[in-house]
């Protein structure tokens, strides 16, 4: 097993862990969250620590432990701090508002997309262009921005769509007579 994976995971301040059974949830000021862990891995707490150990010694086991290391760690990353996501919306007329439940974008399309924002996720637009995609769960959190940018990806060509926020896209040269 790996170092990182050997490492006990410190609760933030204002954290609690509680294990039952084969998940493991992780609740504080900003909500709560729960992890189905895998058999083959043991959950402890203690104190303000949560350890991860291996039931076995086999390959599957070992991964499975630093894996569901990683996932409790933003677990509770996100319940103390929150993680969020920038997209950049580059195009002549293409724009960004939220309105109620629902994010609508305009890429250059016959016709408004409506995209319906998930519960856990708030999304927010400070400029026209700019969408800030912020959340408690890391992996929702990527799945939603991913979700927006796939409607319009860059182009390699004028560079033109939704793109993460420093995102380099390499653009190719144009056709030459």
């Amino acid at each position: 097993m790996s170092r990182v994976g050997k490492k006990p995971v410190e609760l933030a301040k204002d954290v609690t862990a509680e294990v039952q059974g084969q998940s493991v949830t992780i609740k504080g000021k900003n909500g709560s969250l729960t992890l189905a862990v895998n058999s083959e891995i043991e959950v402890t707490v203690d104190g303000n620590l949560v350890k991860v150990a291996p039931r076995s010694g086999s390959n599957f086991a070992n991964a499975m432990a630093g894996t569901t290391r990683a996932h409790i760690a933003n677990m509770v990353n996100g319940i103390a701090t929150g993680f969020q996501k920038k997209l950049e919306l580059v195009g002549v007329g293409y724009r960004a508002a939220v309105q109620g439940q629902k994010l609508n974008l305009t890429l250059g399309f016959s016709h408004p997309v409506e995209y319906p924002i998930p519960k856990g996720i708030k999304i927010e637009t400070p400029s026209q262009t700019e969408i800030l995609v912020k959340g408690m769960d890391r992996q929702q959190v990527g799945q939603v921005a991913a979700d927006i940018r796939n409607y319009r990806p860059p182009e390699p060509y004028k560079g033109k769509g939704v793109r993460y926020n420093n995102e380099q896209i390499v653009l190719k040269e144009a056709k030459k007579k």
